[in-house]
Parts: structure tokens; C-alpha cells; sequence
């Protein structure tokens, strides 16, 4: 795993804007969601050790189940009409997925920093995700609509 943070490193902001959006609105929506999830994730966390591991159990128990929610939603997507890029996008999420697994078992070990790092990681793949990798089935299907429009 890619270490992206530093133990001092500080709390990595993030603003939604326009720029993110791909015309979806259910992909949009999600995408949204999933940041704000990462965002909560330490403005919510309480400071005691024990109040946070319980707390840190039952959010990260709903970020994960959204992330999966999130990929069925884009993959069901790329499938029905048949992205070519499809597998490599399977891929990345897997990958996404493998860290976030990662992550949890960081912190359950007891580094607590996995928690900053994991809400940094996560807001940083997510855009990172939309403008290098979303955007190029959003190009695929921008493509379909206007070959269907031409017929």
C-alpha cells in the first residue's frame, strides 16, 4: 500500500464543487456522499480511545457498505452498456477497497492515525478517481448518446 501520509501531515479539506460532477445524478449524489462520510468521519470522532474505536466500528461499517453501493451502481452502469474500460475500473475499485481493508486493520491494531489517514485517503481517491478515471466512461457514454442521436 501507497503510504500518502505523514503522521503530522494535516487534515486534507475538501469542498464539493461543480467541477466533480459527471452528469449523473446518481453517481454525482454518491460520490458527494462518500465525501461527506470521510469528512464526518473526524469531525464526528470522539477523543477518548474507547468512544472512538466504538464510533470509528459503527461508521466504518457504513462507509464500506456505501463504497460497495456505490461501485455495484457505476459497474452495473459500465456493463449494461458495455464499457470497454470496464475491467480496469473493476480493478481500481478493488484496489480502493484493499486499502480501505487495510486501513481498518491499521487502526484495530492501534495506530490512530489510521482514522486521519483513512478519511485523507478516501477524499483524495475519490476526486482523484472522478477526474482521471469516472470521466472516461462519462466520454463513452457522451459517445453512445450522440451515435444514438445520429441514427
Amino acid at each position: 500500500m501507497e503510504n500518502l501520509f505523514h503522521p503530522k501531515e494535516k487534515i486534507y479539506h475538501i469542498k464539493w464543487s461543480g467541477t466533480y460532477c459527471l452528469g449523473i445524478n446518481i453517481i454525482d449524489d454518491q460520490h458527494k456522499k462518500i465525501l461527506d462520510f470521510a469528512k464526518d468521519l473526524l469531525a464526528n470522532a470522539p477523543k477518548k480511545l474507547d468512544e472512538e474505536r466504538i464510533y470509528f466500528k459503527g461508521i466504518i461499517g457504513q462507509v464500506v457498505d456505501y463504497i460497495k453501493i456505490h461501485f455495484a451502481t457505476e459497474e452495473g452502469i459500465m456493463l449494461a452498456t458495455r464499457f470497454p474500460g470496464y475491467e480496469e475500473h473493476k480493478k481500481a475499485h478493488e484496489d480502493f477497497i484493499l486499502t480501505v481493508v487495510r486501513s481498518i486493520k491499521d487502526y484495530e491494531s492501534g495506530n490512530r492515525m489510521a482514522l486521519c489517514n483513512f478519511s485523507n485517503y478516501t477524499k483524495k481517491w475519490v476526486l482523484s478517481h472522478i477526474t482521471t478515471t469516472d470521466i472516461k466512461y462519462i466520454e463513452y457514454f457522451k459517445e453512445i448518446i450522440i451515435r444514438k442521436a445520429a441514427r
